[in-house]
């Protein structure tokens, strides 16, 4: 996939921008405040539909203007495509492909998967499970279009669930069975991730391992481990009849919590280095290259699974790294074929001089 045009209109701090994009590299420099992860934030946009900064649609709408539109023409195997994402002050976001909207989000995840490198990802490691939820969530939907679908109905499910408990606890009220309708279809959709996570994660680990034993000479070695309610006395054969039995064991809890305290919502990823968490005893050298590591994994993964070269988003990573582990990137870019790369730098010299040891064609925007 290669995103030839990128037209951008009231998105965040420009009132409009076109480029011409390489097919390969595509480089964008100028001082901070500039804009330049903006552009990089566009591009995630047509991606996923949305900022990989956290940011509402509606704050990304440029200073008192009413709306922001994105544009980019996309060159795939069969052909050429036109993607317009439109966000309206006072309406819904638009995503069309050939002037025709999607009908549900869902249907565009998957279409121009991508990557994304950034300052950032430290929090992945920092942050609460949630985020890494997020984020291996965001790796599966980019490969599997039914897996967004099911984590939509079940967080429905769950959220009705938890209404329901806290409209007892509110009226002083119980009736176990109107809460146990809930029970099949939390236990339906529920199963479906768990058993997707778990399979992705056991393929995702070993090839962050290979990364992170390249870039970092093999000195530590690195794991990512799946974490689950699930996985507690795991029978692989009835992960449903489990996923009951914790709803039903835990009901005097959720009563008392007033919401469901057990489930795949709670799932997370540990990031260990020698058998033990990374954010525990992995220095700022070790955490950026366990980082690096799992994003490039992330890549050779959804390729293997789509047949689709992601686009890899690098913003502004050249600050955060020594020159070695710079160099041991740029050696895998080369060795991997990551196909259309854009890459944000306050310096320009150290863009070029960077750009020129890998191999590619490559076009330097200065914003």
């Amino acid at each position: 996939m290669i995103i030839k045009k990128l037209s951008l209109l009231n998105f965040k701090n420009h009132p409009e921008k076109k480029f011409d994009f390489s097919p390969q590299i595509n480089c964008f420099v100028g001082n901070n405040g500039a804009g330049k992860t903006n552009i990089l934030d566009a591009l995630h946009y047509l991606s996923v539909g949305k900022s990989f900064l956290g940011n509402t649609d509606l704050n990304n709408i440029r200073s008192e203007e009413d709306f922001f539109a994105i544009e980019a023409e996309v060159e795939n195997e069969d052909g050429e495509d036109i993607i317009k994402i439109l966000q309206p002050k006072e309406a819904k976001k638009v995503i069309k492909k050939n002037d025709k909207s999607y009908n549900r989000m869902a249907d565009h995840i998957g279409y121009l998967p991508s990557v994304m490198i950034s300052p950032y990802d430290s929090n992945l490691i920092s942050d609460s499970g949630e985020s890494r939820r997020k984020f291996l969530d965001s790796m599966i939907s980019q490969t599997n279009s039914e897996y967004l679908f099911d984590l939509i109905q079940y967080q429905k499910i769950v959220q009705q669930r938890n209404a329901l408990l806290k409209y007892f606890a509110k009226n002083r009220t119980w009736d176990k069975d109107s809460l146990e309708i809930y029970d099949d279809p939390i236990t339906r959709f529920g199963t479906k991730i768990f058993e997707k996570r778990k399979k992705f994660v056991e393929q995702l680990n070993p090839i962050v391992q290979n990364f992170y034993s390249i870039i970092s000479g093999g000195k530590e070695s690195v794991s990512v481990i799946y974490e689950s309610h699930l996985l507690e006395g795991f029978d692989s054969d009835q992960p449903d009849k489990k996923f009951k039995d914790l709803l039903k064991e835990s009901l005097e809890r959720d009563r008392m919590l007033t919401y469901t305290s057990k489930g795949i919502h709670k799932d997370d990823l540990l990031f260990e280095m020698d058998h033990v968490l990374i954010k525990k005893i992995g220095s700022q050298g070790q955490q950026k290259s366990f980082l690096i590591s799992l994003k490039l994994a992330q890549m050779s993964l959804v390729k293997e699974l789509t047949h689709k070269t992601p686009i890899l988003l690098l913003d502004d990573i050249f600050d955060k790294l020594d020159d070695h582990r710079v160099s041991q990137l740029i050696e895998l870019v080369n060795q991997e074929n990551f196909g259309q790369i854009f890459i944000t730098d306050t310096h320009k010299e150290r863009t070029e001089s960077v750009v020129k040891k890998i191999n590619e064609e490559s076009i330097i925007f200065e914003i």
